[in-house]
């Protein structure tokens, strides 16, 4: 049982991107956010992503035995040795997500994770949201509404994740809470690093393009962005939300570019996929935070601040982590659920009712 008031939640995030484990802490009660505490990053190898790659898209009952193991070691290696925790969030590694169809699957065993750090591990966040209708994605939207508060907004405002696919969350702050009507929408606007990163592991054998460097030397291709932006998931009304290879077509429409020339017109596509996600906005945020590696990337970041109509900004400009907020997002989600209060809500994943997702496991003893 997790003792009342605020507790150290240490949360655990793998990113469709494939490129490490972030793992972070943070002291909550599961509503507000008191503080943000140590982190850690541990980079996946050559080899260890190799396998994971290898295990996109597909399903519980293949033979996942390798992607497993890199799964569990890394994450426990991420987690270990961090002081005074109460509870831990385990994501685990998304391989597959069909909301409608096959459901969704994340990589990873938590009670095998909750006996090698001898802690509460909370994990499977996303089952119970798909079972009842919704999405299963995206699941950071609630501790964004805990971030509109820690920051002191008082006025809407979104934050926008570039991982390996981007996702957006619109806050309005002034509600009580965000599971009240109207305090939240959040749906993936389409590809963001994923692509861009398969890009350059096919053409250059870099994992990816490390501050935009060959982006920056490239032109925007008008018909291939053209092409890419006639995509039917982008008239689709949110919530919504995609798999990591959904837009696989990308590297199709790309394919007869010159590397940097490639490089920035994928980057357009994500901006652009943005652009559209935004018009669903019910109003006008007052500014735009960035998160994830995307922020990372010039010609991305300069690409949205030109086409938006608010002020566009890395989460580093409100003091937030914009490397560990995903891991911190699970770690706030983990005592969300041990207090058995919602995780999602019909405006972040369209469920048909307020939803607390996750299994709890508790080391032998």
């Amino acid at each position: 049982m997790l003792q009342a008031g605020m507790v150290n939640a240490l949360g655990a995030m793998s990113g469709t991107s494939l490129d490490g484990v972030d793992a972070a802490l943070i002291r909550t009660d599961g509503v507000t956010i008191e503080g943000f505490g140590a982190h850690r990053y541990r980079a996946y190898s050559d080899s260890e992503r190799a396998v994971l790659r290898a295990a996109l898209g597909r399903w519980p009952g293949e033979d996942l035995g390798a992607a497993l193991a890199v799964v569990q070691r890394a994450h426990a290696e991420a987690m270990a040795g961090f002081d005074g925790v109460d509870i831990a969030g385990f994501h685990g590694q998304t391989l597959a997500h069909e909301p409608g169809g096959r459901g969704t699957h994340q990589l990873g065993d938590g009670a095998a994770l909750a006996e090698a750090l001898r802690l509460p591990v909370v994990w499977d966040f996303r089952s119970s949201d798909v079972r009842l209708g919704g999405q299963g994605a995206p699941l950071a939207p609630f501790f964004h509404f805990a971030c509109a508060r820690w920051i002191g907004a008082d006025q809407p405002v979104a934050f926008l994740n570039l991982g390996g696919v981007g996702n957006l969350t619109w806050v309005d702050p002034r509600h009580p809470g965000p599971e009240a009507a109207g305090a939240l929408l959040a749906f993936d606007t389409g590809p963001a690093n994923a692509p861009l990163n398969d890009l350059m592991q096919e053409r250059r054998g870099l994992p990816y393009d490390a501050d935009g460097a060959l982006s920056l030397r490239g032109e925007v291709v008008e018909g291939a962005l053209e092409l890419f932006l006639d995509e039917g998931y982008f008239l689709k009304m949110p919530p919504k939300s995609l798999d990591r290879n959904d837009f696989s077509l990308m590297l199709d429409l790309v394919r007869e570019l010159g590397d940097a020339d490639a490089a920035a017109t994928m980057c357009a596509m994500a901006a652009s996929a943005v652009m559209r996600g935004m018009e669903h906005c019910p109003a006008p945020p007052a500014a735009l935070y960035v998160t994830g590696g995307g922020r990372h990337n010039p010609v991305m970041m300069q690409m949205l601040g030109v086409s938006l109509d608010c002020p566009v900004a890395p989460v580093e400009a409100v003091g937030l982590d914009g490397d560990m907020l995903e891991a911190q997002a699970f770690a706030y989600l983990a005592v969300r659920v041990a207090r058995g209060l919602p995780t999602s809500a019909p405006g972040t994943t369209g469920v048909r009712a307020l939803v607390g997702g996750g299994e709890i496991s508790h080391p032998a003893g």
